[in-house]
């Protein structure tokens, strides 16, 4: 399977109060990808556009069908300073 760029895993950023929680209490930030991703895929993705450090991904696939991916930060990157830069805060 070929590899899929870093533009095409991540769709775009969730921005929901469940999401903004988890910003300011736990340096996650979760974004809706491509079906085809997994956690490698977005790890890179993540780490190449956004130049931060990934510590950990989960992801999951919501009931509606979309693809959900919850990308917890290294303590050195601030979640906050990305969600900032993405406008969500």
């Amino acid at each position: 399977m070929a590899r899929l760029s870093p533009e095409e895993v991540i769709s775009y950023p969730v921005m929901s109060e469940d999401s903004v929680k988890l910003i300011e209490t736990e340096n996650k930030i979760t974004f809706i990808i491509d079906g085809r991703a997994n956690k490698n895929d977005v790890r890179r993705a993540v780490e190449e556009l956004y130049e931060v450090e990934v510590w950990k991904v989960h992801t999951l696939t919501a009931p509606d069908g979309r693809k959900k991916a919850y990308v917890k930060l290294s303590p050195e990157s601030k979640a906050s300073d990305l969600a900032v830069k993405l406008g969500i805060l």
